[in-house]
């Protein structure tokens, strides 16, 4: 069995068959079954009818997801699922050497606006959450459209990104100079080194996770609709040694009604190193005829204002990204390292059961983690927090601060101080960061 056809989880399916409703596995290799969702999906981020081609794309790359949907019987097009899910075992980087957990990767949650307010996302996220932890996966995660709506499962904010707006002609070149050379590719031939900049960028990057087929070709321009595509141009970096290193896609929009102001929309960039990442950015705010860059989803510590020779040239906006929930503490914690030595008792709430009591975090000198399960008083020494499951996961990467949680009260301090040991051991030298919706 694989967890593509691991056993539907009874009692989110017993909880819709009340309602006259089937959550069901559908068949990826079955085309009709398998298009159907596909345009549900779509249907459900508000999205046009989908193409024959984008049909075969998304069906060569996710087929081997996990993929899920709830079926009215009654409804009008019963062969089109009403609620769609799909999810998939990955890795997710944290904070220490190459280090990593296994993730639930969860996307594509839809429900139909025929049948809100039925339970029915309720029954999807909660199924996903027992399957995951059925297969022993320790953290489950996703993005989400709308911050509302997953804490009541126990997902907490783990990863931000700005939004970013420079206007390059108040701007002059600050940053490192870089020896390599740029070069424009087709996505075709960037789809190797892309992967092993990917790769390479991941390691280093907390919060970033493992690429497959569909991401990458997304992040690339390899698929979407023939009409963006042709809008769209790649550059590689590669460094002095001729290695590729970072790429960036991008597009020029406007100058309609003054050819030498146009905005350059990024799509995505990324370099396996700083050197790469500066290339790219240096590349495109000094483009001539152009006054405004723009860019989604970088990370919150990305020094580019420092780069651009003008703190004030640059405007950032930012907002929640990925969204993480601990399943298994134990495991979840000692994949990680730490940045400081501590002892510290972890009281947690999870009102689903999978990481509800108290536990003993143990940091060694090393970095390394140690967590037991431990009852009753805590140990002399240990600094001591009560805090809900959605707060922990939030923490995990080390990208929100404990002390912050606790001037709001979102975590209890047990012991005085308790919230700054916390903070001290979990911080992370980079903000975690993913740099693509999934």
């Amino acid at each position: 069995m694989s967890f593509a056809d691991a056993p539907l989880d009874p009692q989110s399916a017993a909880r819709l068959a009340e309602r006259g409703l089937e959550l069901r596995l559908v068949d990826t290799s079955d085309q009709a079954a398998f298009d159907a969702w596909i345009q549900a999906d779509h249907r459900g981020f508000y999205g046009g009818a989908v193409e024959p081609e984008r049909l075969a794309e998304t069906r060569e790359r996710t087929a081997y997801r996990r993929t899920t949907g709830v079926f009215d019987a009654s409804a009008a097009d019963p062969a089109t699922p009403i609620a769609t899910a799909q999810s998939w075992p990955t890795r997710l980087t944290v904070p220490g050497d190459d280090a990593s957990v296994g993730l639930w990767a969860i996307s594509s949650v839809t429900v139909a606006p025929t049948h809100r307010r039925r339970g029915v996302a309720r029954a999807m996220l909660e199924a996903e959450l027992r399957t995951a932890a059925a297969l022993g996966v320790p953290v489950a995660g996703l993005t989400v459209s709308e911050a509302t709506i997953y804490g009541r499962y126990g997902f907490g904010p783990a990863g931000f990104v700005d939004e970013v707006e420079i206007e390059t002609d108040r701007m002059r070149w600050a940053g490192r100079e870089t020896p390599g050379r740029l070069h424009f590719v087709t996505p075709e031939q960037l789809r190797d080194d892309a992967r092993a900049i990917a790769e390479a960028a991941r390691g280093q990057q907390p919060g970033e996770l493992l690429y497959d087929d569909a991401l990458l070709d997304g992040a690339i321009g390899l698929t979407g609709t023939p009409g963006a595509r042709q809008k769209r141009r790649l550059v590689r970096y590669d460094d002095a040694a001729g290695t590729s290193r970072g790429f960036v896609l991008y597009e020029v929009e406007g100058g309609d009604d003054d050819f030498t102001k146009h905005t350059v929309q990024v799509h995505y960039l990324l370099g396996a190193d700083d050197e790469a990442t500066a290339a790219l950015w240096r590349f495109l705010v000094e483009l001539d005829l152009v006054t405004r860059v723009r860019a989604p989803m970088r990370p919150v510590d990305e020094p580019l204002a420092w780069m651009l020779g003008d703190l004030r040239a640059i405007r950032r906006r930012r907002a929640d990204h990925l969204w993480l929930r601990i399943l298994d503490v134990p495991a979840a914690l000692e994949a990680r390292r730490y940045a400081a030595a501590a002892s510290i008792v972890l009281d947690v709430d999870d009102p689903y059961g999978f990481a509800a009591g108290r536990f003993l975090l143990e940091v060694g000198q090393d970095g390394a983690g140690r967590v037991r399960r431990t009852e009753g008083e805590a140990p002399t020494d240990a600094a001591s927090v009560a805090l809900a499951i959605n707060e922990l996961s939030s923490v995990y990467l080390g990208g929100v601060a404990p002390t912050e949680l606790a001037r709001a009260g979102r975590i209890a301090e047990q012991t005085p101080g308790a919230a700054g040991v916390l903070e001290a051991a979990f911080r992370s030298e980079r903000a975690p960061w993913l740099s693509m919706e999934f």
